[in-house]
């Protein structure tokens, strides 16, 4: 009998319970440092309205001020905005603490390409923020000011006018991840580059709609939005093509063998064979080349045949298992041989994206036979 928990046993809640309580814990965190920086803000509260209003005083005519119509409208309003203010400036602390808690669960590869764009996009988010204030709102607020009907006085309130630019810096920091976005959407094989390039007509067509409904109904910045998010679109292609080359190139040197062994170890003895060399008859397989040393795609008859010999261990090894093991699950077959397995029953189910996800732990932590069937199955799927 296996002595797996079941999932109806009390024990096996217990690794979720952890995970709650480790989420709980981390999420107290981040209220206490949104807190703290809250607590160091409101002295300067006034002060920080003070320097979001600028592009609109500079604009408004002698004599005329901004106006509070509610009652609790000057306290409550910079107190919103030293808020705001706080969970911005403690943005990258909230993301450690979700990063610390989602990292246990990602592969390898996924956290080296994940720190980049985590740092990317806290980056960018300020970026799109700098880029409003400075550049879109002094444009916006002149145009604004500039088609106020004669007679009117354009007095604008404090709230009003802390949520109109609060909306302005989330859509613009939010526009600035476009990069970060294209670049998930190519490395999790969703999309390719050239797929993204031949749609560049609708993508232009449809920033310009994205800059309407998200900035307020002038051209200029519309304009402003738009064009900033083209250009994001086409680094971020850039880039995503930039770290496909950089993963094929690391496939290739990962394809190369190692340099034979010194003959004055083992001499002219000829490899081990027999039952104890489980792969030996896939090696048998691999087509004739000039260069022994350099690794060669199997045809398809080959694969099966080294697959088989995978799924006959597979099936040696069951038999010590329970009865009631889980599909793609394996008792005593070796971690990394089970994910080759795994990684051609999703093959066969379509499911591309976790079969790759697989397969490239192979290629970090399998041995060489095990790393060139991992080779030919992306060869095939690439094919």
């Amino acid at each position: 009998m296996s002595s797996a928990l079941q999932p109806g046993d009390p024990g096996a809640e217990q690794p979720f319970i952890s995970h709650l309580i480790e989420l709980r814990d981390r999420l107290i965190r981040i209220l206490i440092a949104i807190g703290v920086v809250v607590l160091m803000l409101f002295p300067f509260a006034n002060d920080i309205y003070a320097f979001v209003a600028a592009p609109l005083l500079a604009q408004l005519s002698e004599g005329n001020t901004m106006i509070a119509t509610q009652v609790a409208s000057p306290f409550l309003t910079p107190f919103k905005l030293a808020l705001v203010a706080a969970i911005f400036l403690a943005m990258p602390y909230i993301l450690y603490q979700l990063w610390g808690f989602v990292a246990p669960g990602l592969y390898q590869h996924e956290k080296h390409l994940a720190v980049p764009l985590l740092i990317s996009s806290i980056l960018l988010f300020y970026l799109g923020m700098a880029f409003a204030y400075f550049v879109v709102f002094p444009l916006v607020f002149a145009f604004l000011s500039g088609t106020t009907p004669e007679g009117v006085e354009m007095m604008t309130d404090i709230s009003a006018y802390l949520d109109f630019v609060l909306t302005l810096f989330f859509a613009f920091g939010i526009a600035f991840e476009i990069p970060i976005a294209t670049i998930l959407l190519v490395s999790i094989g969703v999309v390719t580059p050239e797929d993204l390039a031949r749609k560049r007509p609708y993508v232009i067509v449809g920033v310009f709609v994205v800059g309407m409904f998200l900035t307020p109904p002038d051209i200029i910045s519309q304009t402003l939005l738009a064009i900033p998010m083209w250009m994001l679109f086409e680094l971020g292609i850039m880039f995503s093509r930039l770290i496909l080359r950089r993963r094929r190139s690391k496939v290739a040197e990962d394809s190369t063998p190692p340099p034979p062994a010194s003959t004055d170890r083992g001499g002219d003895r000829p490899p081990p064979s027999g039952p104890d060399t489980p792969h030996e008859a896939g090696r048998e397989l691999a087509p004739a080349s000039d260069e022994p040393d350099r690794w060669q795609p199997m045809t398809d008859e080959e694969m099966e045949t080294e697959l088989d010999l995978l799924d006959a261990e597979d099936a040696g090894t069951a038999k010590m298992g329970s009865p009631t093991d889980a599909p793609f699950a394996s008792t005593a077959l070796d971690p990394v041989e089970d994910k080759i397995l795994r990684a051609n029953q999703l093959r066969n189910l379509d499911n591309d994206f976790a079969a790759r996800q697989l397969l490239y732990d192979v290629l970090a932590e399998g041995d060489a036979d095990q790393r060139r069937v991992a080779r030919n199955i992306l060869f095939q799927m690439d094919a």
